[in-house]
């Protein structure tokens, strides 16, 4: 079974070349600085007046090329500039439970799949140190990632939200794409909190999946994956059942 048409996941609107011109601008600065721009700045570099910036980013929003607050406010969140972005995938502007260091840059994670795929999407940082909590022991968890081959560890990563329902809430979502010390500290978790069983990854195929779903998302023309080059990637990288929207067992 391929990933129903209306899968939302990477479900893209099309937005005019000033606003890519926006996103491009928005991706290629948390990439360099782990920050966004504050409105002014980036109306001075694209020639903007700062309200034509405002309606570009709610466009972005809407397009689901990041996601931004219904109010800004730049006490919130240090790292989004006032511009009310919470999520530029795999980029995020404050904490979702996930550092990401690199040799020159800090950010935050947006989740076990951001996190993972941050040194194979910025070409300046090879390898970085993703460092979390397990959320069911506390415990500190740390790995080098880079784009070679996955980390060691017996660690798993733990997925509460399947495809089809990403985008219902997508900063819920995130927030519950986490790095458990075990399964049985996903099984702790979950017994505590009352949530249903997601789908659980082992490092290595956690580090697949992240490798190469953003590529290009730093440059003009990016386009996202429909439905069934979706699907396809998912299969590529090991991955099946109905969690994903595939055939077999999940």
């Amino acid at each position: 079974m391929d990933v129903p048409v209306e899968w939302p996941i990477d479900a893209d609107t099309d937005v005019d070349a000033d606003v890519e011109d926006l996103r491009v601008a928005v991706y290629r600065a948390l990439a360099s600085t782990g920050r966004v721009p504050p409105v002014e700045t980036l109306a001075d570099t694209l020639g903007w007046p700062p309200d034509a910036v405002r309606t570009g980013l709610r466009a972005l929003h809407d397009a689901r090329h990041v996601v931004v607050r219904p109010t800004a406010d730049p006490r919130d969140r240090p790292a989004d500039g006032g511009t009310g972005i919470v999520l530029a995938h795999p980029f995020a502007t404050g904490p979702f439970g996930f550092s990401v260091m690199g040799e020159r840059t800090l950010w935050w994670g947006g989740c076990a799949w951001d996190s993972f795929a941050i040194p194979n999407l910025v070409v300046g940082e090879p390898q970085v140190l993703v460092s979390t909590r397990c959320p069911a022991c506390d415990r500190p968890l740390a790995w080098v990632v880079g784009r070679d081959a996955p980390p060691d560890g017996a660690e798993v990563a733990h997925f509460l939200v399947p495809v089809q329902h990403i985008w219902d809430d997508v900063v819920h979502t995130c927030g519950h794409q986490r790095l458990f010390c075990t399964g049985r500290c996903v099984d702790d978790w979950l017994a505590r909190t009352r949530n249903e069983r997601g789908y659980v990854l082992d490092l290595p195929t956690l580090w697949r999946l992240a490798a190469h779903w953003y590529d290009g998302r730093l440059e003009h023309g990016y386009t996202r994956r429909d439905p069934s080059t979706a699907a396809a990637y998912f299969r590529e990288v090991g991955l099946s059942g109905p969690f994903w929207g595939l055939e077999g067992p999940g």
